[in-house]
């Protein structure tokens, strides 16, 4: 395995032993001069309107906040470092670095955390705003979510912002009373809290984390279940809006562990069950109709150099959004499906076009066909390869592009669902089936007489596996791919 940037980076006890913001920032300085060869120069094509273009981040990234609690003293004492180890700023530092321009700070809950989210956290976190300005830093939390596994809990940049997040947490968070409340635990609180986010002015974003890692094998789902997804979905549409496709913790096999720390069922390419499935439960709540995305993070706790499982932000994981570098567009991106994910930097760009007399849409987008006119629909997939080398020191190349397609055939009557048999793939690309235009790649497509309510998504890979295959061991830098969100097309 050759030596990555990271490994040049100040040791972990060094890290931790910095009390102060200003000297963290000083200790990695040596990574704040370059510009890693991972990071494009705009990354994006296709966009410009408005000022938009792909922009990488990372919403899912721990920091010593992500500590412990002595519950033997009333209230619990909060000790930082336990969990995970870096300060903020060092975790804005490295998504720098690795070519993000948005990140999140994502930090686990725990009895009375939102006091401390919201007396030492949020501190450290305006502060890290001022010394890396050049990375748009979210405020929230690894919310501990009633009946669930950990969800990404996002705050809309605003004044009240702290304020917001300790409302929600105290009231809300399965963990955060003292004494403990089995009460908090029940779906039905978790719903409780998607419409109380649903109805606030500033609207939060709600998206799973690792959702089938408590699952004990393919389709025996655990902590997280479809029927959940569903009703906290028709809950609050436009809060609850998706789970993570590529979990983090995907550095688990470099350090003898399982990729996502899957220890039950294992991910497949770095991907979720859920997603990497075709015609699975992804593809069955597209199937609804439900605007339903995927995202890639990194889960960072402790680097794998230092005793962890994980990368830095933006070092292996990407999640690509159309917007501008602004706080409000990013997460309008996020809400509305303007995403694109990939692992080791395999490409820098994806668009996905649908189009048909003279209309067209792209991914989050919806595509209306009028059936008294011809119904092909035209679909051009470009993507961009990574020009130079990615944190591992390749050149990753793209082998294949795939194209899935699947119906919508509304809202099912069983909330447990988690198949759709019409979704396949409709096509597959080698290298001799696209056309270079500059910097990028182009696919063409023509999907004939589509006179059915249907969706289509795109993935490719550095692999030659015709599907996704159960992860074990292997290099998770051997085994590259990226996906991007549907584009619906609507018949009438």
């Amino acid at each position: 395995m050759r030596n990555n940037h990271a490994e040049e980076a100040v040791s972990r006890r060094r890290l931790v032993k910095y009390a102060g913001v200003g000297a963290t920032l000083a200790a990695a300085a040596p990574l704040v001069g370059g510009t890693p060869a991972q990071a494009d120069d705009e990354r994006s094509f296709g966009g410009g309107n408005n000022n938009r273009m792909w922009r990488a981040g990372d919403h899912h990234v721990h920091s010593e906040y992500s500590g412990e609690f002595d519950t033997k003293t009333n209230p619990p004492t909060f000790h930082k470092g336990a969990d995970a180890v870096y300060p903020i700023v060092t975790n804005a530092i490295m998504a720098k670095y690795f070519g993000l321009t948005w990140a999140m700070c994502t930090d686990h809950g725990g009895p009375t955390h939102s006091k401390v989210n919201l007396e030492q956290a949020y501190p450290d976190l305006l502060r890290s705003r001022v010394l890396v300005p050049e990375v748009l830093q979210f405020w929230g939390m690894e919310f501990d979510a009633p009946a669930l596994d950990h969800h990404t809990l996002m705050i809309p940049h605003h004044s009240e912002e702290a304020q917001q997040l300790f409302e929600l947490e105290s009231r809300f968070a399965k963990y955060d009373a003292f004494p403990t409340d089995p009460g908090r635990d029940t779906e039905g609180k978790m719903v409780e809290f998607l419409k109380a986010a649903r109805d606030m002015r500033q609207k939060p974003l709600v998206i799973a984390h690792h959702a089938s890692r408590s699952a004990k094998g393919l389709g025996v789902w655990g902590q997280d279940t479809p029927r959940e997804f569903r009703n906290g979905n028709n809950a609050a549409p436009d809060v609850y809006v998706g789970f993570e496709g590529a979990p983090g913790h995907q550095a688990g096999p470099l350090v003898g562990g399982a990729r996502g720390s899957y220890g039950n069922h294992p991910t497949y390419g770095g991907f979720d069950q859920m997603t990497a499935r075709v015609g699975g439960l992804w593809d069955s709540l597209l199937g609804e109709g439900r605007h339903w995305w995927i995202t890639a993070t990194s889960d960072s706790h402790v680097h794998w150099t230092r005793g962890g499982s994980d990368f830095w932000p933006g070092e292996y994981s990407k999640t690509y959004v159309m917007a501008r570098q602004d706080y409000g567009d990013i997460m309008d991106a996020l809400r509305n499906g303007r995403i694109f994910v990939t692992t080791g930097d395999l490409v820098t760009a994806l668009d996905v076009t649908a189009s048909t007399q003279g209309s067209r849409a792209t991914v989050g987008e919806t595509l209306v066909v009028n059936r008294r006119n011809r119904t092909d629909v035209e679909v051009e997939i470009r993507f961009r390869p990574l020009d130079g080398k990615n944190a591992n020191g390749d050149r990753p190349e793209v082998q294949r592009v795939d194209l899935i397609v699947g119906q919508v055939t509304g809202v099912s009557s069983n909330l447990d669902a988690d198949t759709n048999p019409t979704t396949k793939v409709v096509a597959r690309f080698g290298k001799n089936d696209w056309q270079k235009q500059g910097r990028d790649y182009v696919v063409k497509h023509t999907l004939r007489e589509v006179e059915a309510d249907s969706y289509l998504r795109v993935r490719g890979t550095s692999t030659d596996e015709m599907e996704p295959q159960a992860d074990g061991k292997e290099s998770p830098w051997e085994d590259l791919w990226f996906y991007s969100n549907p584009v619906f097309v609507r018949v009438r």
